[in-house]
């Protein structure tokens, strides 16, 4: 079970902001690294074994974006806006230390500040988050071919999950616009901070 002197670190923010080099970060500092779409993927794919219970759905797909967009919606009507962060924990409940990469709603961080976890917000300027995005090219993000693009998503995630609500609980804010070792140096420095 996650010990009493366990750290959950939280992360949210914009689509490319940083949030999973962060969580990375976290994870060669010691950190179990999980994302908040993990279980929605386990739960779709049926590798439900690291799990001590798994919540009950009728939802079958294949993990699509959308698909785990709906699974998410179904379960937080059914067992509360907290579902992914308990499902995340309880996978990870043999770890020390907790990443919790792209957490989207004020029941998420309510969630983990409970367990006496904290919250760091990433953020960063559309124009390099959109530098970022052709630069990874991921499937998932094969939609957004624009700046305009990437703005419209992010209407659209902010009208669904009130991202920006989240930057305003953070314990921690990392403005994500310098080099990976400044990054790496913040990221360590909040570490610190909490382990002390």
């Amino acid at each position: 079970m996650v010990g009493v002197e366990a750290l959950i670190i939280g992360i949210a923010g914009k689509i490319a902001a940083g949030k999973t080099t962060v969580a990375k970060f976290l994870e060669e500092l010691g950190f179990c690294r999980i994302s908040c779409s993990e279980p929605l993927v386990d739960i779709l794919t049926g590798n439900i074994s690291p799990y001590s219970w798994v919540p009950e759905v009728d939802f079958k797909g294949e993990p699509t974006r959308e698909n785990l967009i709906k699974l998410g919606r179904l379960l937080k009507e059914k067992y509360g806006e907290d579902i992914l962060i308990r499902l995340a924990v309880d996978k990870l409940r043999h770890c020390e230390n907790i990443a919790i990469d792209g957490v989207r709603s004020i029941g998420e961080v309510e969630a983990i500040k409970k367990m006496g976890g904290s919250l760091i917000y990433v953020e960063a300027k559309p124009e390099i988050r959109f530098e970022r995005l052709k630069l990874r090219g991921a499937e998932k993000d094969k939609g957004i071919n624009s700046l305009e693009d990437l703005l419209k998503f992010d209407e659209w995630e902010e009208s669904l999950y009130k991202t920006s609500e989240l930057k305003k609980v953070a314990d921690f804010i990392i403005v994500n616009e310098g080099s990976l070792e400044e990054l790496k140096k913040e990221v360590e420095e909040i570490v610190r901070s909490l382990s002390k």
